[in-house]
């Protein structure tokens, strides 16, 4: 106990360093030494304030759909976080996490929009101008609030009941201070969490605030088996399983966006042996990652992959809204 109180005591010490640094990047950027490049076509971002979990991948793929049903050409422009390349490149969707990432692979799977990575995402955004069409186009920003060497012309923020209580890195998960929600132009939380509006609202909110619902697609499997995942909030996907109705013989954490490796499988073999377990479970993100090794399980013990879905409550005119803003501030669009 007294080994946990001091790693916290450390963190917390260490938090005044972090608040330097963001107010230092504040200065770069409010002087220019870290300019803010814009592209030739809008760009809407979807971000939060805290390091992963948030569901930013989700609500992205939720816009892209609901843009490109409205006729809008769409491209998403991401990171691609544990890629083994720099230089800006296409997603191709049969490819590899190594070489994309697994949160582009499954926004390529999902979305059916095309997906560019760069670590500077302003030199995706200019790949990915070469192949958009000039009129009713625009960028989405994937895990987009804190690379503002970006303009954006719609920053939209998703947060809940956990960033409100939260702390700075290091001791905490948040990236920014709740006061960085000032600089945005939409909120998105929880649909059901209506004491958290209040709180937003009490703060002086006076943009959009918009409500979403995270989906889970759980698979029906008749008997006990081991679930696995490598993503920031393991213990919500285990939860969620076992509410879905699922009997979780074993539960095998990996840190956030773990590569798998043969050991790793071994691991969860071994799991599924101890435990009687009739097959596994994990998340598109996990698949990803899984690679090849994916022909590792047998038919007699298969793997099913749980879906994640966000729904927007009153999306037609969320949509709508999110249209008129983006063309009102490129009127040359």
């Amino acid at each position: 106990m007294s080994e946990i109180y001091s790693t916290r005591f450390l963190l917390k010490a260490l938090v005044p360093l972090y608040e330097l640094g963001l107010t230092l990047r504040e200065m770069r950027l409010g002087t220019q030494l870290e300019p803010i490049k814009r592209l030739k076509l809008p760009v809407v971002s979807i971000g939060g304030i805290s390091a992963g979990g948030a569901g930013k991948t989700p609500l992205t793929i939720a816009l892209a759909r609901a843009l490109a049903r409205r006729g809008t050409h769409v491209s998403v422009l991401t990171r691609g976080y544990g890629r083994n390349s720099h230089i800006a490149m296409r997603v191709d969707s049969s490819g590899s996490a190594k070489t994309f990432g697994d949160e582009p692979l499954v926004i390529a799977h999902e979305s059916n929009a095309p997906v560019f990575v760069a670590a500077q995402r302003y030199e995706a955004g200019v790949l990915a101008e070469r192949f958009a069409p000039k009129s009713h186009s625009l960028h989405l920003l994937d895990d987009g609030f804190q690379h503002r060497q970006l303009h954006r012309d719609v920053d939209i923020v998703l947060i809940d009941r956990r960033d409100w209580v939260d702390h700075l890195l290091p001791a905490g998960r948040l990236r920014e201070p709740l006061e960085a929600l000032h600089r945005a132009h939409v909120i998105a939380i929880p649909m059901d969490d209506e004491e958290l509006a209040e709180k937003i609202m009490a703060m002086g909110w006076e943009g959009q605030l918009w409500r979403v619902r995270r989906l889970m697609h759980v698979p029906v499997i008749d008997g006990p088996v081991v679930a696995f995942c490598g993503i920031a909030h393991c213990d919500q996907f285990f939860d969620g399983l076992t509410k879905a109705g699922l009997h979780l013989a074993s539960r095998i954490p990996f840190p956030d966006h773990h590569i798998y490796k043969d050991h790793d499988l071994d691991c969860i073999e071994a799991a599924a042996l101890s435990t009687g377990a009739v097959g596994f479970v994990t998340t598109e993100k996990d698949r990803m990652r899984l690679g090849s090794l994916i022909d590792a399980f047998p038919e007699t013990h298969p793997l099913k992959t749980v879906g994640l879905r966000t729904e927007i409550e009153d999306e037609d005119a969320i949509i709508d809204g999110l249209m008129k803003k983006v063309w009102e501030s490129v009127p040359n669009v």
